[in-house]
């Protein structure tokens, strides 16, 4: 990509976001359970599907789009978390009430206004991700905003909808799809075209992220939200931008965008309103026209669900704290730096080891919960995910009772990885009499040597069962 400086506001500049946050539980319109299953598929059958009409009388123009590869869908599922209903030989269920409770607690916190009732849509889907040819998908919630450094970010629109079958693999003429995720509750977040230039997106993508994890039921993990991107410039076409995850790479995913769209300008090639998906380089390719309302049709298989007032007021009343005021909250309780507080304060042990490990302060066990696993990865390459709960808390147990120092923690979690047999005799620590008087007798036998030459000699001796800079402190006390 040639390098060239962008002013976002001279060039026109328009930006959306439209996030899509998926929910923990059960699917919108059936029981099975939210889990994404690995299991071998049990099940396999085989579509071809065709686009309908929608409200206006028309076929969607992205629709034809798809139509038009005449691929064959193959579809597998895991009969544990898959139904009838994903296969499209049952009508819906009722909306799930639990997850549309969860919808408008994040609307609400976006400031938004709750419809007074939901109407179920059927959207046109016929790319195969969608084994009926369509995803249902309820408008929630309109008018919501947020405030960010740069001035305040509409959100006209909250919806919650099915999410979509994952690709597998795709040929020529067909695509093999793994229904496990299909029917997941979606909630779809989209926001006004204020955002000024790519980090202003990026903030407000963060912004949004940090409400949606102040609710419960919200998933957590990667592959459990999805951001894409809606951009235009002046003399452009808007684009909508699919495919990445990370928060990182919005800035540099829009850039190359506003790059390409200039580059076209530059040369007077044609730009097209169209949907691009974002590549690993960060750079953009076609993936289909941009869809517009034709798509969209009532769901006749389902019931409006009428939302009372009363209701509204009840929620509001639950609503938790954004979770940006617990985090300072939370900060402040343990005097722990921001960048811990952060990593800490959804892991349901750490208070928990506070409270049970007094003789350890709540620094030194952030420490060992964050940091030193780190530091293991970095240093010895070890897969530190095999470190369970009941590792650390056997480890901070030892510290707390002045059974094993600093050193010996950090090579018993290493055994642990290794699933190596651990001697805890070898980890026991020397008292502080016992080693004074052994630095004493070493200076006394091997008289003359640097204060390295003797630290190296201890540490060769004591290595996990005395701290190294008590070491080093009762050394100086005797060469000083």
């Amino acid at each position: 990509m040639p390098n060239m400086e962008v002013n976002y506001n001279e060039l026109g500049f328009k930006c959306g976001l439209e996030i899509h946050q998926q929910l923990e539980g059960k699917k919108l319109f059936c029981n099975c359970p939210t889990i994404n299953s690995d299991n071998d598929p049990n099940v396999k059958f085989e579509r071809r599907l065709r686009a309908v009409a929608g409200e206006t009388g028309e076929i969607d123009i992205a629709a034809k789009h798809e139509m038009q590869k005449k691929k064959k869908f193959i579809y597998e599922a895991d009969s544990s978390d898959t139904c009838l209903i994903e296969y499209d030989e049952q009508p819906p269920n009722e909306l799930n009430r639990k997850a549309l409770e969860t919808a408008i607690k994040v609307a609400l916190l976006l400031n938004a206004k709750i419809t007074d009732e939901i109407q179920v849509m059927r959207k046109t889907v016929v790319d195969g991700s969608n084994v009926s040819g369509f995803q249902r998908t309820a408008l929630i919630a309109v008018n919501g905003f947020i405030e960010t450094s740069q001035g305040k970010v509409t959100i006209p629109i909250i919806c919650l909808e099915e999410e979509a079958a994952k690709k597998q693999e795709e040929g020529n003429d067909f695509v093999r799809y793994r229904l496990d995720r299909l029917g997941i509750p979606l909630i779809e977040i989209a926001t006004g075209s204020e955002i000024k230039n790519p980090e202003h997106a990026k903030e407000t993508a963060s912004h949004i992220g940090m409400v949606l994890r102040s609710v419960e039921n919200i998933k957590r993990g990667l592959g459990t939200i999805r951001q894409d991107v809606n951009t235009s410039i002046t003399k452009g076409e808007r684009t909508e931008i699919k495919g990445f995850q990370d928060l990182k790479s919005i800035p540099k995913v829009i850039e190359y965008e506003i790059k390409r769209q200039l580059n076209s300008i530059k040369n007077s090639k044609k730009i097209n309103k169209e949907v691009r998906k974002a590549e690993p380089d960060l750079t953009t390719s076609f993936l289909r026209p941009m869809p517009g309302a034709a798509r969209l049709y009532p769901e006749t298989d389902c019931s409006p669900v009428k939302i009372k007032k009363e209701y509204i007021e009840k929620l509001k009343k639950e609503l938790p704290k954004l979770k940006s005021e617990r985090l300072e909250e939370f900060q402040k309780k343990h005097n722990i730096l921001q960048d811990l507080a952060k990593e800490l304060i959804d892991n349901p042990n750490y208070e928990t080891y506070v409270k049970n490990f007094k003789k350890l302060n709540s620094q030194l066990i952030a420490y060992y919960l964050i940091n030193v696993p780190k530091e293991i990865k970095k240093r010895f390459k070890l897969d530190i995910t095999k470190l369970q709960d009941k590792d650390f808390e056997e480890v901070l147990g030892y510290l707390n009772e002045r059974k094993i120092n600093d050193d010996g923690a950090i090579d018993i979690f290493i055994k642990k990885i290794k699933n190596e047999k651990i001697d805890f005799d070898k980890f026991s620590a020397v008292s502080e009499k016992e080693l004074d008087k052994e630095i004493k007798k070493i200076i006394e036998e091997k008289k003359g040597l640097s204060i390295g030459a003797y630290m190296g000699i201890l540490m060769g001796k004591y290595r996990g069962k005395a701290d190294g800079k008590k070491i080093m402190e009762i050394l100086k006390k005797y060469l000083n």
